[in-house]
């Protein structure tokens, strides 16, 4: 018999499909699905049991490894450049983190308090001096996170239209696996470049220092890469769905003006019901492995269903309903184990600092449009919104 094909349309922004909540809820919360490339793999439901799945050193992060799971029959652009920290499995993967994630604690990170404070403002700043409506995607949510990690990695902010465009491909569930390559390719291309000329000419920033380690090259190029894309694109589709959430929700918004305290408690919640990057806790088993009962043969491709999972009434009371007081951080919206996001604390912080920032300086901020027609990412693997279009009463502009 043949599994059934994986659901991924949600039922709602931020509710998982009901086949893969029936999964979660059914007998063991294992059961084995159809991907999209026709793949076989098993889809793991419940959050203990994708927690213990990400800590067992049977199951590998290697996307190499030929019944890794994928979406696509095409895999080749994985060949393009050297593995990143996040395809490698112990002992490779203790040193590589341990080189890089200094630069992401959390005492560095309020380091970079001020500057992302200022960055925030500018951005409201030229939005309250444009015209109105404004799409809060392009005018804030891309570019202070794309603005950061270019800072940080020193890459040239001038060339960010250029790496977020080949960023959105890679992301794309729909576009063809000729036109994903040739993104990588450029973008991989872009970087190598610009690591020569660090090489070169040494630079006091997260590359800079990393090539000043000693690192080779081509693994400082699968760094930036991985940093690149992931230190923008998901902080950005959050900062638009918290924003939406938050204008929906009048009550909780006034509540958290009232008290910013309240503000990291709601970033985890959001984090939680939302869970963008919701199939990034891949794995294949390298031994037989037992979980919930269910044998899971060496060989065998292994999908998390972090949505599912970090809606898991087992875990999380009222699962389903947004408590933006809950502040529950047991939800794997950033993975868990080894690989957890090593950009998390980063993400919460730029998070924190836009919601404060603009629903401080812009209180009259609303949708120019329902909520209900905006235009959800259902294809691509992060998900977010593609536009959202926001207003406001003019003497906000003169505040």
């Amino acid at each position: 018999m043949t599994a059934p094909a994986l659901q991924t349309a949600r039922r709602c922004p931020y509710a998982p499909p009901e086949e893969q909540a029936r999964i979660r809820d059914t007998g063991s919360g294992i059961s084995q699905v159809t991907l999209p490339s026709g793949q076989v793999a098993w889809a793991v439901g419940r959050l203990e049991h994708i927690r213990t799945m990400l800590t067992d050193p049977r199951f590998s992060s290697d996307r190499r490894e030929p019944n890794f799971p994928r979406f696509t029959r095409e895999r080749r652009y994985f060949d393009l450049m050297r593995r990143s920290m996040i395809q490698l499995d112990p002992p490779e993967h203790g040193p590589v983190r341990k080189a890089v994630v200094g630069e992401f604690t959390v005492r560095r990170m309020e380091g970079l308090r001020p500057r992302v404070q200022k960055i925030v403002d500018d951005h409201v700043d030229a939005m309250l001096a444009g015209p109105r409506p404004v799409d809060l995607v392009q005018a804030l949510s891309l570019p202070v996170p794309s603005l950061v990690i270019c800072e940080q990695l020193g890459v040239p902010y001038d060339d960010h239209d250029f790496f977020q465009s080949r960023g959105s491909t890679l992301l794309s569930r729909t576009l063809t696996a000729a036109g994903k390559q040739q993104g990588v390719t450029e973008l991989r291309d872009y970087l190598r470049d610009l690591i020569a000329k660090k090489t070169a000419e040494p630079t006091d920033d997260l590359l800079g220092r990393q090539l000043a380690q000693g690192n080779d090259p081509e693994d400082v190029l699968s760094l930036a890469f991985l940093l690149l894309i992931a230190g923008h694109e998901t902080t950005a589709n959050m900062i638009s769905l918290g924003v939406v959430t938050l204008l929906e929700r009048p009550e909780d918004l006034a509540a958290l003006r009232e008290d910013p305290a309240r503000t990291l408690p709601a970033i985890e919640e959001l984090l939680r019901v939302y869970t963008i990057a919701e199939f990034a806790n891949a794995r294949v088993a390298v031994e037989d492995v037992k979980i919930g009962g269910v044998t899971i043969r060496a060989g065998d491709p292994v999908l998390a269903l972090s949505n599912a999972a970090n809606h898991d009434p087992a875990a999380f009371d009222e699962a389903d309903e947004i408590k933006l007081d809950r502040g529950a951080r047991n939800h794997v919206a950033f993975g868990f184990g080894i690989h957890q996001c090593l950009c998390q604390n980063l993400a919460r912080m730029e998070l924190q600092i836009v919601f404060d920032t603009l629903f401080r300086r812009i209180p009259t901020l609303r949708l120019a449009v329902p909520a209900d027609r905006l235009p959800y990412k259902d294809d691509a693997l992060i998900y977010g919104i593609h536009e959202v279009p926001v207003t406001w009463e003019e003497h906000d502009r003169v505040r």
